[in-house]
């Protein structure tokens, strides 16, 4: 079964709840006062979010996504972005790190303003085998309920660039085993919690030690993923076309999964280079099927940031997508393709 099938049953298994709690009545009245006098409000039965048209948006619609670094991620920050890009975003990434308390007032807040949540989980105070051995139930229980009881959609995706050997849940301190042991628990117990509103987003980077070939192993499985989110940046000296740089990876991964691919995190070195590599990045995701959006890393990262592309590649460090007129220019072009920034409020 699919991710998508296990939704769905998911998703008939609440409602059927909901409307038994509710007598089977399409709404259902409560009194307002001691003892019930006074006035009545109706209320209407839970109905829980189901995100499925939004992992695969109709009619090539794509996502334009921005990252800002950290745990930004407020109305404002979003609307200077649009001012600058001329388009508003309809997604926005920020980091969730493992223990933290769920940020249920931000997400919100950005959803009822027409952008898609985007969790990038980091499980830096836990590792992937305490977690697949249940070491860490009560914190996944307690978030997965409260996402569950946001009811909006969310993406989520854990434990990012796993094959690389960046992070203690990479390639040098766990397993394949190890990761997709953890990921199919946490999914278990959302679902298990009665979540249906997270569109899940399984984040290798394209750039990491293993070849594309090799990632199979660490894959969940269909039933427990719903977006293939490629991480990789354009470089001076490294891949400067979507054909050299994410298409490898998508070839490899589509011995085993046929999921929609999100860019989900990327930016373009500053350079001479730096337009031309914007515009074909623009262009490959506008017109490629199996791309639903991309996600802009707009930092400026200074060491010892954990995403620090500079670090890796001996360049700057600036990503934003203002860096350089030419390159806010050529990006602006690329957003304005009506096939970008769609409402994701509405199917």
């Amino acid at each position: 079964m699919t991710a998508v099938g296990r939704r769905a049953a998911l998703l008939w298994a609440v409602s059927a709840a909901a409307s038994v709690s509710a007598g089977c009545a399409p709404s259902r009245t409560a009194p307002i006062g001691a003892g019930g006098a006074g006035p009545t409000v109706r209320t209407a039965p839970y109905v829980p979010f189901d995100v499925t048209w939004l992992i695969r948006p109709k009619h090539g619609r794509k996502y334009l996504g921005a990252a800002f670094g950290g745990e930004i991620m407020t109305p404002g920050a979003l609307d200077a972005w649009s001012g600058r890009i001329g388009k508003a975003p309809n997604l926005c990434a920020r980091r969730f790190a493992w223990g933290d308390s769920f940020p249920a007032e931000d997400l919100t807040a950005v959803w009822q303003g027409g952008t898609l949540p985007y969790l990038v989980w980091e499980p830096w105070k836990s590792t992937l085998r305490h977690i697949a051995e249940g070491r860490d139930d009560a914190y996944i229980r307690r978030t997965a309920g409260h996402v569950r009881d946001l009811n909006v959609p969310v993406a989520i995706g854990f434990a990012p660039q796993m094959n690389g050997d960046r992070h203690p849940w990479g390639t040098r301190k766990a397993t394949p085993d190890e990761f997709v042991g953890a990921w199919r628990h946490l999914h278990d117990l959302f679902q298990d919690t009665g979540v249906s509103n997270v569109v899940w987003v399984w984040s290798p980077t394209v750039a990491g030690p293993l070849p594309p070939a090799r990632l199979r192993p660490y894959y969940p499985g269909d039933a427990y993923a719903d977006w293939l989110g490629l991480v990789g940046y354009y470089t001076r000296t490294g891949p400067h076309s979507f054909g050299s740089l994410f298409a490898p990876t998508i070839d490899k991964v589509r011995d085993f999964t046929r999921n929609p691919v999100l860019i989900a995190e990327t930016a373009a070195e500053p350079g001479t280079r730096r337009p031309a590599d914007i515009a074909d990045l623009m262009h490959a995701v506008t017109t490629r099927k199996d791309v639903v959006g991309l996600v802009w890393y707009d930092v400026r990262s200074e060491t010892g940031d954990m995403k620090d592309q500079s670090d890796k590649h001996g360049e700057g460090g600036d990503w934003r997508i203002d860096s350089s007129p030419a390159a806010l220019a050529a990006f602006r072009r690329g957003a304005a393709d009506p096939r970008f920034g769609f409402d994701v409020r509405h199917p």
